[in-house]
Order: structure tokens, then C-alpha cells, then sequence
């Protein structure tokens, strides 16, 4: 039964507020604000590993980092799978008042997490040479590739956990506290990164093993608002054994969830294996330039992500006119940020590479990746977004229909024409005219899909 007396029990709660009746725009930029600032200290993450490693003079090494990223984003993928299907869930019930089915769905949250990293752990050790040939890894990087992958599998648990317990606090309103366990677990990183690759020695195995351990500290900081009770939800034990009704809507909006992240990673490991028949040098500068993307990127997604949890509510509530101005809101606000960000991506490109190598010729190859790449930044927030509200809203067949369409129908298919006609120069432009095609196409299926909504809301009033 819902509990109706949510709203009675509840009623100045500020997180309510601002998924119910805060003005649009300053609803995204108070959830998505915080969301940023936290993405951009977890991309040192990654950033921190390029750094200290390009401190090696190895770029080797630096290729091994980018060869392995995919496998972070399948253990992402999966966790995700939870994550979005569990707060796609939470936000909605608590649009309609049920806080009982809230509870229960994010404290089977917690138990399919635990499950799904044993699951990844074994799996990945068990064929981690496939794995390692299958990224792209040659004779130069293979071993650097093989300890790098071989960490991150272990340490499953954490970067799940991490992920996944972040998007549950995010769900209920929580970004503060979500944002808390980034920073947490990213200064961890920062600390541990030298002391493990150049104190111990351990290069590039102890920068994998210093960004296992931050993602534990970020899980274990989420965990503790919970057990606290500095949450608005309460995990229970009565609630561990899942029902039948939450499993069907965890998995019918997390499963192609994480076929869209899958699908990206497939992406990503094509581009990564097409880089390389211009040399390895040339994967490192990529992988340099696209982790310099990722600051921009984590602009949008931090937009895209506080905006989910207002969809999921206001259509759990049935109020449509308000979708709507928060899909308009939305898209100006990310796509006027990240024009910025994209004209400082190009004056400085040469500069932003040339942190991380002291190579003439990855500073070259880099700057040219980054000022091709970095066209996409306008466009790919409003498709970011429109895929995350589908999600939000419990349809996650729109959501990844768009990822279809994007990855598989255009991306690829671009990437291989793009390479085969016009080489290098080429493949790096085949992302920013799929982005520009799938703005117009995600945002107008999402306003439609409101409309309809509503009009349908409408005409069952009137009736």
C-alpha cells in the first residue's frame, strides 16, 4: 500500500521541493551544480593516473591506460543497470507518494549490487587474456594493459558500489551527499597515486590499485549517510528479498541502460582499435585528448543526471506542464555551458595536452583529436539529457533506442566510412556530426512523448 501520508510526514523537506515546485532552471542548477563539481574532481580519476604515468616518460604506459578504459566502463555499465533502474524507481514512487516502495527498492539496490560484483570479478579474471587482446593490446602494451585490467576486476565491489550508491542518493535529492563520497574517494586517489607508483614502485599496477582503493572510500562515505539515517529513505532488512513487481522495474529500465553504456564501450574499443593502425603514440594522444573531453563531458552529464531524478518525480506526479519547461530549461542551460567550454578547448589545446607528455608528437596528434572532438560538446548535453529522462519516466526502450541509433546506426557505420575515405582526419570527425544529427532527433522525440502525455492526462480528466 502507498504510504499517502508522505506529504503530511514530509512537507518542508527541500529536496521535495526542488523536484516538485522549484523553478526550472534554478531546480537543474541547484542538482546539477553540485553534481559537476563532483564529476570534475572525479575525473582526476582518471586525469591524476594520466598525470602521474606521463611522469614516467612511458607512453606506453600512457596508451595501457587508455587501452584498459573500457573495462571501467563495462564494470560502470553494469552497476548502472542498478543504479538507473533502482532511481528511475525510487524517483517515481516517491512522485506518487508510495515512500514503502522507495525503501524497498533502494535496499534491494544495495543486495543486486553485491551480486552483480562477484559476478563481474570472477567472469573478468577468468578470461582476462581474451579480455586484454580484445581492447586493442599489442606486443608493447600488452603486459601494462594485463596488470592494469587485472586490478580493476578485482576491485569490482568498489567501483560498483561507488557508482551505484551515488545515483540511490541522487534519486531521492540527495546530490550533497552523493557529491561528498566523489570528493572523498577522488582525494584518495590523488594521496595514494604517487605513493603506489613511484614510492612502491608498482608504475602503472599501483595507479590501478590507488583508484580501487578511492572508489572504496567513495562507497563506504555513501554508505554511511545511510546507515546515519542523514538519508531521506531507510534501508531495511525486512526489505532484502526483493518483489517480483521491483525486480520487473529495476531490470526493465536498468537492462538497457547498460546496453547503452555496453554499446558505448564497444565504440570506444572500435575507435581505440582503429587508432592504433596509426601507431601507439597515436592511441596515447587520443586517450590523452579524450580525457581532457571528459571535464567538458562531465559538465552535461552532471546537468543530464540532476535533471533525472525532477523528471522522475513530476511524472510519477502526473505534472507534465512542468516536464516540459524543465526540458527547455535543460537544454539552454547545457548547451550555452558547454559552447564555452568548447571555445577554451581550442584556444588552449596544445597546452592542455602537453600536461600530460612532453612528446612533440602526442602534443601534436592530441591537440588535433581535442579540436575535433570537442565540436560535440553543444550538442551531445540535449542528447544526454533527453536519453536520461526517458529513463527517469520508466521507458527506458526510448532511452535506448536513441543509444541504438547513436552508437551502432551512426557512430560506427561513420567511423569506418569516415577512416576509409579520409584516414585519421576522418575518424576523429565521425563523433561530432553523429551528435549533431542525434540532438535534433532525442529532443524532439522526448518533447513529443511529454505532449502526448499530457494531452492523453488531459482528455482522461475530462472524461
Amino acid at each position: 500500500m502507498p504510504d499517502n501520508t508522505f506529504e503530511e510526514k514530509q512537507p518542508e523537506d527541500k529536496r521535495i521541493y526542488i523536484l516538485s515546485r522549484e523553478k526550472p532552471t534554478k531546480a537543474i542548477v541547484k542538482l546539477g551544480v553540485p553534481l559537476i563539481a563532483g564529476m570534475f574532481i572525479m575525473v582526476l580519476y582518471n586525469l591524476v593516473d594520466t598525470y602521474f604515468i606521463g611522469l614516467m616518460h612511458d607512453d606506453y604506459q600512457l596508451a595501457a591506460v587508455n587501452l584498459a578504459y573500457p573495462v571501467m566502463m563495462i564494470s560502470i555499465a553494469i552497476s548502472n543497470m542498478i543504479g538507473t533502474g533502482a532511481s528511475s524507481l525510487i524517483a517515481r514512487s516517491l512522485g506518487a507518494q508510495d515512500r514503502e516502495k522507495a525503501d524497498h527498492t533502494v535496499t534491494v539496490g544495495f543486495v543486486l549490487t553485491v551480486v552483480n560484483s562477484v559476478i563481474v570479478t570472477t567472469v573478468g579474471l577468468l578470461f582476462l587474456p581474451t579480455i586484454v587482446t580484445g581492447l586493442g593490446a599489442k606486443s608493447n602494451t600488452y603486459g601494462y594493459t594485463e596488470q592494469y585490467v587485472s586490478v580493476i576486476l578485482v576491485g569490482s565491489l568498489f567501483t560498483m558500489g561507488s557508482y551505484t550508491f551515488g545515483q540511490l542518493l541522487r534519486s531521492e535529492g540527495s546530490v550533497k551527499q552523493s557529491v561528498m563520497g566523489m570528493i572523498a574517494g577522488t582525494v584518495t586517489n590523488i594521496i595514494l597515486d604517487p605513493v603506489f607508483i613511484f614510492a612502491l614502485g608498482m608504475e602503472i599496477r599501483g595507479a590501478a590499485i590507488a583508484t580501487i582503493l578511492g572508489n572504496g572510500v567513495s562507497m563506504a562515505v555513501s554508505l554511511w549517510f545511510y546507515i546515519s539515517g542523514k538519508t531521506l529513505l531507510k534501508p531495511a532488512v525486512k526489505y532484502i528479498r526483493p518483489t517480483a513487481e521491483i525486480l520487473k522495474e529495476i531490470f526493465w529500465v536498468g537492462v538497457p541502460a547498460t546496453l547503452e553504456t555496453l554499446l558505448t564501450s564497444f565504440a570506444y574499443i572500435v575507435n581505440n582499435n582503429l587508432a592504433v593502425a596509426y601507431g601507439e603514440l597515436t592511441v596515447a594522444a587520443m586517450g590523452i585528448a579524450q580525457k581532457i573531453l571528459s571535464l567538458g563531458n562531465y559538465i552535461y552529464q552532471g546537468f543530464a543526471a540532476g535533471t533525472q531524478p525532477i523528471m522522475g518525480y513530476n511524472y510519477g506526479a502526473k505534472n507534465y506542464r512542468r516536464m516540459l519547461a524543465v526540458l527547455k530549461a535543460g537544454v539552454l542551460v547545457v548547451s550555452g555551458t558547454e559552447a564555452v567550454v568548447m571555445a577554451v578547448y581550442g584556444v588552449f589545446a596544445p597546452w592542455l595536452i602537453g600536461i600530460f607528455t612532453e612528446s612533440a608528437e602526442v602534443i601534436a596528434i592530441g591537440s588535433q583529436v581535442l579540436r575535433a572532438i570537442m565540436c560535440i560538446l553543444p550538442f551531445v548535453g540535449a542528447v544526454s539529457m533527453s536519453r536520461m529522462s526517458f529513463q527517469a519516466m520508466g521507458k527506458p526502450q526510448f532511452a535506448f533506442g536513441i543509444t541504438l541509433v547513436r552508437q551502432l546506426i551512426l557512430y560506427v557505420p561513420l567511423l569506418l566510412l569516415l577512416n576509409r575515405i579520409w584516414g585519421f582526419h576522418g575518424m576523429i570527425w565521425a563523433q561530432p556530426v553523429t551528435e549533431v544529427i542525434m540532438m535534433a532527433v532525442s529532443v524532439a522525440l522526448l518533447y513529443g512523448t511529454i505532449s502526448a502525455a499530457s494531452a492523453a492526462g488531459e482528455k482522461e480528466s475530462s472524461n
